[in-house]
């Protein structure tokens, strides 16, 4: 891959360096049988580049490329996996400044969120790299009769299948943890914005033995099948919606395949009476609901507080609201982009005409780009006060840039209306007082809570991420989402002949 040391415009590529990515498996490049067209979200009808399209014959040969790297690759120390990983992981910047332009103009967000796209990658393989006296830990149960070697063992090929919000970042949750743990790779990324993804993983995948990074792009019908219901592919990592998690755990469910899943939030602000405003937690709420135009699986899409601190609240909300600008990340000034797909953008429109319809208040912000940008997917951000709970704003999640508001009186209501939900990925608990906050959080139904903020700005990453219900299955990140990539090895050695007694007590698993 070229260098690229200046950087043009902000989130903007240029007609001669229109990027074309193509397959990499197997240690080199492969052209695809067609091409994917990709195009940008806040100008339809620009095309931002072109990506190679597999065919399923070379989705299986991606999947052989990396089964045929496994074992020795697995034969590494965790040590030595870390030093491969260190060397390799240092290209994933390399001319960040062109690489963010191209992510933002497949994408739809801005430019500085690109950027943090790029950068939350090379903090995921610093710490996943740290963990490297985990990968080879082993617990020792004492005997006798039998004393107990218990270990982690790579698991073989794994298939990692990103979404297209934070492709980059969300790919770290699981990619240097997969490697890590031993396990080979096959990246997809998402066939509307595959571009920025391809590129990065081809960075990283040509400083490591041939076959142990791979990635292919092309359409789910195509190769989704070769990919997931493959006898020689151990385990899948998809993150994306629970119809498509669904769906592949159905796919794995064929040769009975491994998965973890990261789907859908619905997630819960719980704001107390003695709750405290504060600018830094004010913008770092904003921030967990409006980020990526509310395209973030972690982010806020429900706020139940305490009807004391409401008005305060909303006033808070608006003096941001206020702020924004919305148009394409050409424009420097640009603080909220378009959504990434039309059908999203008509999604997100309905819920909020159903909430107006229904007598529920609606607060707009900003103005639509014109001209050239008229016919993007862009939305104005918006407030609805107190909707009907049974409302699909309320109940469903939106995905964009619209939360609704509704007050509580007595905090046993509040905590149900959070847990109200087939969702349980995040929520989040505001209170001034610690105690507090450990005593209601722990009664919270998702799988991380935050505490006076929301998102993924401070999201611990040394924590295992990932959520129940609805959902997703398994987790990501830290020691746990470590092993989720290994499978535990017990190995008995005996030490003394049991008694006769012993052994005929001794009961059949």
């Amino acid at each position: 891959m070229t260098d690229t040391t200046t950087s043009p415009s902000p989130g903007s590529v240029e007609d001669h360096d229109r990027p074309s990515t193509p397959l990499y498996y197997g240690g080199r490049e492969h052209q695809g049988e067609s091409k994917l067209t990709v195009v940008n979200p806040a100008k339809p009808s620009e095309v931002v580049g072109q990506a190679a399209a597999a065919s399923r014959e070379q989705a299986l040969a991606a999947v052989a490329a990396a089964q045929e790297a496994f074992p020795a690759w697995a034969a590494l120390s965790g040590t030595e996996r870390g030093e491969a990983l260190t060397a390799a992981a240092a290209a994933i910047m390399e001319g960040s400044g062109q690489e963010a332009a191209i992510l933002s103009s497949e994408n739809g967000k801005v430019v500085g969120e690109s950027t943090f796209d790029l950068m939350g990658l090379v903090q995921r393989f610093e710490l996943a790299i740290g963990l490297a006296e985990e990968v080879d830990a082993v617990e020792t149960l004492p005997g006798p009769p039998t004393e107990v070697r218990i270990s982690h063992q790579p698991m073989g090929v794994v298939t990692i299948i990103v979404p297209f919000n934070w492709p980059i970042a969300i790919l770290g949750a699981s990619l240097p943890y997969a490697l890590m743990a031993g396990n080979t790779v096959v990246v997809k990324p998402p066939p509307s914005c595959p571009l920025a993804t391809t590129r990065a993983v081809q960075r990283v995948a040509e400083r490591l033995p041939a076959g142990v990074l791979n990635v292919v792009t092309g359409e789910d019908a195509e190769i989704g099948e070769a990919l997931v219901s493959n006898q020689n592919v151990a385990k899948v990592c998809f993150t994306g919606s629970v119809g498509g998690g669904k769906k592949i755990m159905s796919m794995a469910a064929q040769t009975l395949t491994n998965v973890t899943l990261e789907l859908g939030g619905n997630d819960g602000v719980l704001i107390l009476e003695d709750a405290e405003f504060t600018e830094q937690n004010m913008d770092l709420l904003f921030m967990g609901i409006f980020g990526t135009t509310g395209q973030v699986c972690m982010n806020a899409k429900r706020i139940y507080v305490h009807s004391s601190k409401k008005d305060e609240l909303v006033a808070e909300l608006t003096q941001r609201l206020e702020q924004v600008k919305l148009g394409p990340a050409t424009d420097s000034s640009t603080t909220m982009g378009p959504f990434h797909q039309k059908a999203q953008l008509e999604f997100v429109q309905a819920l909020v005409q159903e909430a107006k319809d229904s007598g529920a208040e609606v607060r707009e912000f900003g103005e639509l780009p014109g001209g050239e940008w008229a016919e993007g997917h862009f939305m104005r951000p918006s407030l609805v006060l107190d909707p009907d709970p049974a409302l699909r704003v309320v109940t469903e999640e939106q995905f964009g840039p619209t939360i609704p508001i509704l007050a509580f009186e007595d905090l046993e209501d509040g905590i149900r209306m959070v847990n109200d939900t087939q969702y349980g990925l995040c929520n989040s608990v505001w209170t001034a007082d610690e105690q507090t906050a450990i005593e209601v959080g722990s009664r919270l139904q998702a799988g991380y809570v935050f505490h006076n903020t929301h998102g993924p700005a401070l999201l611990d990453q040394r924590a295992p991420f990932g959520g129940i219900k609805q959902s997703g299955i398994g987790r990501e990140m830290g020691t746990i989402g470590l092993r989720n990539f290994q499978e535990p090895h017990a190995l008995g050695l005996l030490k003394a002949e049991p008694s006769s007694g012993e052994a005929d007590s001794t009961p059949v698993g």
